[in-house]
């Protein structure tokens, strides 16, 4: 992921939303978690071709994905680049203005249609879960379903999550 990527997902995303909350009654508009409402309202006003370049990012990070992860069978990496935040915040960030970093994980495999799985490696010292992702190759979701069940077998135990039932 590179910064042109995340800026131009940004650009593209934003105004999408722009779009659909921008033509909602200010009623309505209101109701729309202020984080949002800001992050989207940097679309509004965007020209046609900065969002056209935005939305090419979707490729070059698709062609990026797949290049970076040819060589091999499967790519192992954290879920998001922190385990936990405040519920009160819309996303660990918490800056409309950077709204895609704490998904650079996940998405490449998402935009390139590569399967992965997300499943639960460890614990922070707060009792906190850290997520595993394991991404396959394109079409690999039997593979990657094994890996998944080869790892749980494999992983020790882990405590209860905080809060669930027993």
């Amino acid at each position: 992921m590179t910064r042109a990527m995340l800026d131009g997902l940004d650009d593209f995303w934003s105004q999408r939303a722009w779009a659909e909350i921008g033509a909602l009654s200010p009623e309505k508009q209101a109701k729309v978690l202020p984080y949002i409402f800001a992050w989207a309202k940097r679309g509004d006003g965007l020209s046609g071709e900065r969002v056209y370049r935005g939305m090419s990012q979707m490729l070059a990070i698709k062609d990026a994905a797949l290049k970076q992860s040819a060589p091999f069978d499967f790519v192992l990496s954290p879920v998001a680049p922190v385990p936990s935040y405040p519920a009160e915040m819309a996303s660990p960030i918490d800056d409309p203005n950077r709204p895609f970093e704490h998904i650079a994980f996940t998405l490449p495999a998402n935009i390139s249609d590569q399967p992965s799985i997300a499943v639960p490696a460890a614990m922070t010292a707060d009792g906190l879960p850290i997520g595993l992702q394991i991404t396959a190759r394109r079409f690999d979701d039997l593979g990657v379903l094994r890996l998944a069940r080869a790892w749980e077998r494999l992983r020790p135990p882990l405590p209860a999550y905080p809060g669930a039932a027993g």
